[in-house]
């Protein structure tokens, strides 16, 4: 058991640094890009990111998850290779079925959206899905085998171009007075190269791959498909559920702004300022999607052997770490939010509606967390229900809280659906919370520390700003004093408290020192 918790844990840390430095580039490249091109570039872009968003998901976590489920399943290294050729078969024809679709459909997308001149956008990010089947199979097929540094590599390459080219091409936009969509076209095909230079990790397995003849048994096309079309495309719509219910935005927001009462470019002018949430969710939510998108293979694996512990254990544990983190994550998020979002983007605007957008940060990780547990033993029905909750609960606020009360009506549609997913999918599963939190109190103690911290950085926030200002320079100073002030806080108390177990703490990144800090807390008491 311990040896298949540490390579899990271990392959969760090397995710999560991958993960953590690919969201630092997705985020922060979105800062210049924003002061560059204004709220309204930024609309434009973000109205088609959650499609690129939706074929990235699909490529990096949702279909490799699901290919790495079946390659631990498979008994020998040539059963791995014959199961991964069919599925890149399979992905083959839906990745252009998916061109397609977006290339002739791109009008008709783009005037759903309220906004016809997004259809050249729309085009340039469809021959993203071309390279989706090479991406999934070759990250799928190395996190089946519990190496997680190729899928980890390549997800830095990748983010790491896309990033390159997009502010390049904004400098050029602006430099040359391009227009905001013809901009937003080229920045998007930046995911494009990203994915054709995150693909060069792979060249090495698809070599393997296709040099191999073999008559060995494997699962049929038919049978294949069917699992894809289940238990694959369940996979791929929670692990892009965020970025799905950012895509009702697109279709909704705009179109309900102008019902409101909003001039189109005023409406557009608010979606942009709207979508800074979108950066920020994603760093509170990398720890907690990095240990998910690693769970699968352990629990499959554990559930195959029958060991009922381990799989307890390990899904526990990696249930209570996530949640943990993502909690500290989004508390400090909400207690420096002000002084964040003026940080980031030159000024505060938004930032309540922004702040009830972030507390979906902890609902999805207990979405992520709780979904990847149930799809290791085959439960999707809880699943399907959960999904389907949330989005008609997204599309059905956002069509009246929006019309009624603005945009931040967008806010609440979001996190309300993921409140109501997140207990469906409890309600409905076989597994309950409280098998996974153990009986040491972890909620409360979680919930109180919380709290203690983000009071105190709250506090120190408000006397800062009294001593130093509210320029953005200031704003950029309260927030790198306050930032480690609620880090230390927090994992002061989480070891007061005994938040995590010894365990615990030692798949988490400079765990050895952890454990030492809290032998010499232990020994002063």
């Amino acid at each position: 058991m311990k040896n298949n918790f540490g390579n899990v844990m271990k392959g969760a840390i090397i995710l999560s640094g991958a993960s953590f430095i690919a969201k630092i580039l997705s985020a922060m490249y979105r800062i210049p890009f924003e002061n560059m091109v204004g709220n309204l570039g930024f609309y434009v872009y973000q109205q088609v990111y959650p499609i690129y968003a939706i074929g990235m998901t699909f490529s990096l976590s949702g279909f490799p998850v699901f290919i790495s489920k079946i390659i631990a399943e498979q008994d020998d290294i040539e059963s791995k290779y014959q199961i991964s050729k069919r599925i890149f078969d399979v992905l083959v024809v839906l990745a252009i079925l998916c061109f397609l679709f977006l290339q002739l459909g791109s009008t008709q997308i783009a005037e759903a959206m309220g906004d016809i001149k997004l259809e050249v956008i729309i085009r340039s990010v469809s021959w993203m899905f071309l390279l989706m089947p090479f991406l999934s199979v070759g990250r799928g097929f190395y996190q089946g085998i519990f190496n997680m540094t190729p899928t980890a590599v390549s997800q830095v390459y990748e983010q790491l171009i896309r990033v390159i080219v997009i502010i390049g091409v904004a400098w050029y936009a602006v430099r040359h007075h391009w227009s905001i969509y013809k901009m937003g076209a080229w920045a998007m095909f930046g995911s494009t190269l990203g994915g054709l230079v995150a693909l060069l990790c792979f060249v090495g397995i698809f070599i393997r791959l296709f040099s191999r003849k073999s008559h060995k048994h494997s699962i049929k096309y038919r049978d294949l498909v069917k699992r894809l079309m289940t238990e694959g495309i369940m996979i791929c719509l929670f692990t892009a559920l965020m970025v799905l219910l950012q895509l009702i935005d697109s279709f909704t927001i705009k179109n309900n702004l102008e019902i409101y009462g909003l001039s189109s470019i005023k409406a557009s002018n608010i979606k942009g300022i709207y979508d800074r949430a979108q950066p920020l969710i994603q760093l509170g939510l990398v720890i907690g999607v990095s240990f998910s998108s690693t769970l699968l293979p352990s629990l499959t694996a554990a559930i195959e052997k029958k060991e009922k512990t381990t799989f307890e254990n390990t899904a526990s544990s990696i249930l209570r770490i996530s949640l943990g983190i993502a909690s500290a994550a989004t508390v400090g998020l909400l207690a420096l939010l002000p002084e964040v979002n003026k940080l980031l983007f030159g000024d505060s605007e938004l930032s309540l509606v922004i702040g009830i957008y972030l507390l979906g940060i902890i609902l999805m990780t207990v979405i992520n967390s709780y979904s990847s547990i149930l799809q290791s033993i085959d439960e999707y029905r809880a699943l399907l229900i959960g999904l389907g909750v949330a989005f008609l609960t997204k599309y059905i606020l956002n069509s009246y809280l929006i019309g009624k009360f603005g945009i931040i009506g967008a806010s609440i549609a979001t996190t309300a659906s993921l409140l109501l997913a997140a207990i469906t999918i409890i309600l409905f599963s076989s597994i309950k919370l409280e098998i996974l939190f153990r009986s040491d109190g972890y909620v409360l103690k979680l919930l109180l520390i919380s709290c203690i911290m983000g009071i105190v950085v709250k506090g120190l926030s408000i006397l800062l700003g009294y001593l130093l200002g509210s320029s953005r320079l200031d704003v950029g100073i309260i927030s790198l004093i306050c930032i480690p002030v609620g880090v230390f806080i927090f994992g002061i108390l989480a070891i007061k408290f005994n938040l995590f177990t010894k365990e615990e703490y030692m798949a988490m990144p400079g765990g050895n020192k952890i454990i030492k800090i809290i032998d010499k807390l232990n020994g002063g008491c």
